[in-house]
């Protein structure tokens, strides 16, 4: 199993991490994702599989001195796991809901979030109609504009990755907190309201104009 988001999933189901590998011979760990460690994963399976790795990572070069640094981040990253996914996996959720109602029920006719899919940290934004392509709209959240500006007192951008022809995908991790995560969200209803706003007078949106020196 590769265990990259095992933790995400036996935190969001209540399980032990052990009940949904149960039936893997071997299962690896990574420390740097939801876990917050800057580096560093673990190996688990029979004694002569891991033998093997430890073997292979060795002629590839993977080894590495003076690694009890990293080994204490990754334990703190386990000490806090539950606590730290928990939270952002409530600040996901938090996005799709909105604070009116799940982004689905807002009746925008150019994104929308299925809250049935949104089990953890990642959060599925369903692009509506041919413009502005999931690309489009991310480059409209990375950029700040002197409109965003005059009507909303704030210069916030937000990366959220285009995944699909008809969707971007946003990612929760313990450095974007419960106040970022309400930023993006007015985000994107903001760029969501500009949009429509174009497609209602028959134009295509353009990227945003920059703010001028000194105004983000």
């Amino acid at each position: 199993m590769d265990g990259a988001r095992l933790m995400n999933a036996a935190v969001a189901q209540d399980v032990e991490p052990a009940r949904i590998a149960r039936h893997c011979d071997s299962v690896s760990l990574c420390f740097s994702k939801g876990l917050g460690a800057p580096a560093g994963a673990v190996l688990a399976g029979r004694r002569e599989f891991v033998v093997e790795a430890w073997r292979a990572r060795k002629l590839l070069g993977g080894g590495m001195r003076q690694a009890g640094v990293l080994a204490a981040a990754a334990r703190l990253g386990l000490e806090r796991v539950e606590a730290t996914l928990r939270r952002d996996h409530d600040n996901a959720r938090r996005f799709a809901e909105g604070t009116s109602g799940p982004l689905g029920e807002l009746n925008s006719p150019v994104c929308s979030v299925n809250l049935a899919a949104v089990e953890t940290n990642i959060v599925m934004v369903s692009i509506r109609g041919g413009w502005p392509s999931p690309a489009e709209l991310c480059q409209h959240l990375r950029a700040v504009s002197e409109e965003e500006l005059a009507e909303t007192g704030q210069a916030v951008s937000v990366l959220l990755f285009p995944w699909s022809a008809h969707a971007v995908r946003a990612v929760w991790h313990r450095d974007v907190s419960a106040r970022d995560t309400e930023l993006a969200k007015n985000k994107l209803e903001f760029v969501a309201r500009k949009c429509q706003e174009k497609r209602a007078q028959g134009l295509r949106p353009t990227p945003p104009t920059p703010p001028s020196a000194g105004g983000a």
